[in-house]
């Protein structure tokens, strides 16, 4: 039990106030022997054992009523593992609200786990009282300051919305938050699902964040609200690709599209899809056996005509709503064009080789050679992927390179035969390495990126590749694959809308078999050429967050969250015009997995801190923590009642006359 007026609790040693009181009667009165008294004491011994028993009893119940009044005034708390941790007024309160698309999981009855979340963080701070409150939501990861916890149920940024959670780049917020504003005491609320993507519990930020907090003089105490509960029976759509062709006299889509189910459990489903393409639906009935169905090239016929258009996916309604739309976008395909700047001869035919066969013959494909003192003159706006096997670029190159991650081109690095101290994208190569025997690859993300399993969800056949020598670099990167002994294969910067890859071999066999058993490195250079090539075309697919270079002000809806702010509609999915663009929002495909983070490594990302942890269920109504102090009142009237029923004289027999 804790309280939020724990200071009134100094008062506990009135609870001695009645011993005292009865010691100084004592004292107030002298002994004097006489014999007629001597007698009518000898004479009471008998009943000395109850007149005992009772003023030590009434003795306690008004010790009890001086305790349960001092605890009343106390204010004390109770409500599970909250009752026990809270305490205190907080000078200022920190919430970190998880907004993303699996908080708006939901029960039969009752509210989601977002609405549960808002609720009773809204109750519990209005109980427990504090100077300021600010709202630090998935969204944005900014402070807002609020007027009172209630703001938590009627701001539009506590909302839902389709965008993952950065519970470091959330906490990052609350630390800078109170390192500019120095406040005094402060709690800090975390509200989330446990979703193991939105914690990145690998990210670098954990172990600094752990120091900072711990630094705060004025003691910063955390709190997380958890609802780790998950849906077995919840299913997730998404389009994973759509090209439009001749067929006939017309033309039609090829939708290819992945049904997932949060269990493993089998068993067949018939699930109704709805397709609704330029606001015209249709519906076919699709059987599910098993936890997931991949749907490739499904055919829905357009006008010939028809250029460009958008369309939404979706099945009925189940416990999740945020996962069962997906919207795109379709065009005609823009050209993929892939620029080679290799050092090595051989290397360099292997990686146009690789970037000019196409995968579609809808698609064209070409690759060019070119020095690295030719790139003024490459038309970098045609340009969708660049190979770079040679010293990082430095000067005019590093900013023509730059330039083009940030229009949304993508870049491979590869490491060249004598690495040199240049620096790029805040990573530099360092040494090679190997030996007589190969080094096997240890493990890769087969759940996204360019290493991603292929639509039928098999798995690439990265174990097979043959790596015998690499090129250590350094450097704040996401790790793709990683050898034996922890060294990385393939990793990226994070850019503002490209992306920038460094592998640390190269297609030279003395370096690696990428070249000779070539399905990893074709489907590695496809993939990145098909992610550049997006930024040239005139729809986009687009991640819901950050709006990945797009300027979001000029943002204008076609279909999606009809609540969803002008501000917030990078982080909505819908469909989105931008000039003479087509934008098509969707929540991550990270969101679809339903892998919590382990306890264990939850205890470890706060260890030192001091923390406290309460699981709870959407829907719940009940308040997570409740003041008691009525209870020490009622004890209190109790025992006064009580111990003036002790004081109470005893009753006086009348004896009878006898008539």
């Amino acid at each position: 039990m804790s309280f939020l007026q724990p200071l009134l609790l100094a008062a506990m040693p009135l609870v001695a106030l009645p011993v005292i009181i009865h010691l100084i009667n004592q004292r107030r009165y002298q002994t004097v022997q006489w014999a007629a008294m001597m007698f009518l004491i000898a004479a009471n011994r008998m009943s000395r054992g109850y007149a005992r028993l009772r003023q030590w009893l009434i003795m306690l119940f008004r010790m009890l009523a001086v305790a349960a009044l001092i605890f009343a005034v106390s204010r004390p708390l109770a409500g599970g593992w909250l009752g026990t941790t809270v305490g205190g007024r907080a000078d200022t309160t920190i919430v970190l609200l998880d907004r993303s698309p699996s908080m708006q999981q939901s029960r039969t009855s009752g509210g989601s786990k977002l609405d549960t979340g808002r609720r009773q963080l809204a109750d519990t701070l209005k109980t427990l009282g504090s100077t300021k409150w600010v709202l630090i939501e998935s969204g944005t990861n900014r402070p807002r300051e609020m007027e009172s916890p209630e703001a938590l149920l009627n701001t539009p940024p506590a909302g839902p919305i389709s965008a993952s959670s950065d519970f470091p780049g959330m906490l990052e917020a609350a630390r800078n938050y109170i390192q500019a504003n120095k406040p005094g005491r402060t709690e800090i609320w975390i509200c989330s699902d446990m979703r193991k993507n939105d914690w990145n519990e690998d990210d670098g930020r954990w172990p600094a964040l752990r120091e900072a907090f711990l630094g705060f003089t004025q003691g910063v105490r955390i709190h997380l609200l958890a609802y780790p509960r998950t849906a077995p029976a919840n299913l997730s759509v998404r389009v994973t690709d759509v090209r439009k062709q001749k067929a006939g006299e017309g033309a039609e889509l090829l939708l290819s599209l992945r049904l997932l189910k949060d269990s493993f459990e089998a068993g067949r489903q018939s699930v109704p899809i709805q397709f609704e393409i330029d606001g015209a639906r249709s519906e076919t009935v699709f059987e599910l056996d098993g936890p997931r169905l991949d749907l490739k090239d499904h055919r829905i016929p357009i006008a010939r005509g028809r250029e460009r258009g958008w369309g939404k996916v979706s099945i009925p309604a189940d416990d999740n709503p945020a996962d069962n739309a997906f919207y795109f976008a379709f065009d005609e395909p823009a050209p993929r064009r892939a620029i080679v700047v290799a050092e090595d001869p051989q290397a360099a035919q292997a990686l146009k080789l690789a970037a000019e066969i196409t995968p579609d013959p809808a698609l064209k494909c070409s690759a060019e050679i070119v020095a690295a003192d030719q790139l003024t003159a490459v038309e970098w706006p045609t340009v969708s992927l660049l190979l770079w096997h040679a010293p990082l670029p430095e000067k005019g190159a590093a900013t023509l390179v730059e330039s083009f991650i940030n229009r949304g081109g993508r870049v491979i690095f590869f490491p060249p035969r004598a690495p040199s101290a240049a620096t790029f994208l805040g990573v530099n190569w360092t040494t090679w390495a190997g030996g007589p025997d190969e080094i096997p690859i240890d493990n890769w993300r087969g759940d996204e990126d360019l290493l991603a399993h292929t639509r039928s969800g098999t798995a690439l056949p990265i174990g097979r590749v043959q790596i015998r020598r690499f090129c250590a670099f350094s450097g704040d990167m996401t790790p793709l694959a990683t050898l034996r002994g922890g060294a990385s294969l393939l990793a990226r910067v994070t850019a503002n809308a490209g992306g920038a890859y460094f592998c640390a071999t190269t297609p030279a066999p003395s370096d690696s078999a990428l070249a000779t058993e070539g399905v990893v490195l074709y489907i590695l250079i496809q993939r990145a050429m098909a992610d550049g090539a997006e930024s040239l075309e005139k729809t986009r697919r687009l991640v819901a967050g950050n709006p990945s270079g797009e300027a979001s002000s000029g943002w204008k809806k076609l279909a999606g969250d009809d609540d969803a702010l002008s501000t917030e509609y990078p982080y909505h999915s819908g469909v989105y015009t931008s000039a003479d663009r087509l934008l098509a929002v969707n929540r991550s495909s990270a969101e679809d997995s339903p892998t919590l983070l382990d306890d264990g490594h939850v205890a470890d990302l706060f260890k030192g801190l001091d923390f406290s942890r309460v699981d709870d269920k959407e829907g719940n109504t009940n308040s997570l923590i409740q003041e008691v102090w009525r209870l020490f009142l009622i004890a209190m009237m109790v025992s006064m009642v009580v111990e003036a029923g002790l004081c109470l004289p005893s009753r006086v027999r009348t004896p009878e006359v006898a008539s």
